[in-house]
């Protein structure tokens, strides 16, 4: 299967996902666990990846997930993703995730995350994915933002280990 590579804007791949948490996705003191919401962003960034590669994909790497407010047993707990950047075979994907107390109303940012994903063709292999199409001035910001941060991602691939290998 051949895919498309016509650049799609990123407005095609946002992904917005919504859950409310349960007894089950939290410890003892109704706490949701961190894994509970970094599942649920790599599951949104991904169906973003999906939409804009219109193929498999894997998640390749994260970024980092800084979790700066708690989320409580019966927040509901959404997911903002969309492609922010479109390399060869892979492609960054910006999660912003917020946790809204239904009974008050309060919503409350969370976490921000970025997630690398791999397109794949049928025989499990990366293949080209489509170019990015900013649109507007935040798409262009987002897409600087997310090709300093690929830069940063292959320097410190590429660096020197003291033995003098490169780190892999």
């Amino acid at each position: 299967m051949r895919i498309d590579l016509e650049p799609r804007p990123i407005a095609a791949s946002r992904t917005t996902l919504s859950q409310i948490m349960l007894p089950e996705d939290a410890n003892p003191d109704n706490h949701v666990h961190g894994g509970t919401i970094m599942k649920l962003a790599d599951s949104a960034a991904g169906v973003a990846a999906i939409r804009h590669c219109r193929s498999r994909v894997v998640t390749a790497r994260l970024d980092g997930m800084d979790l700066v407010a708690p989320v409580y047993v019966g927040n509901v707990v959404t997911v903002l993703a969309s492609v922010n950047f479109a390399g060869n075979t892979s492609l960054e994907v910006g999660a912003k995730i917020m946790a809204e107390n239904p009974r008050t109303g309060e919503v409350r940012h969370v976490a921000s995350a970025h997630f690398v994903y791999v397109s794949l063709d049928e025989q499990g292999r990366p293949q080209p994915v489509p170019p990015l199409l900013a649109e507007t001035d935040e798409d262009r910001r987002r897409m600087g933002a997310a090709a300093a941060r690929r830069e940063r991602r292959l320097q410190l691939q590429h660096r020197p280990n003291p033995s003098g290998d490169a780190v892999e």
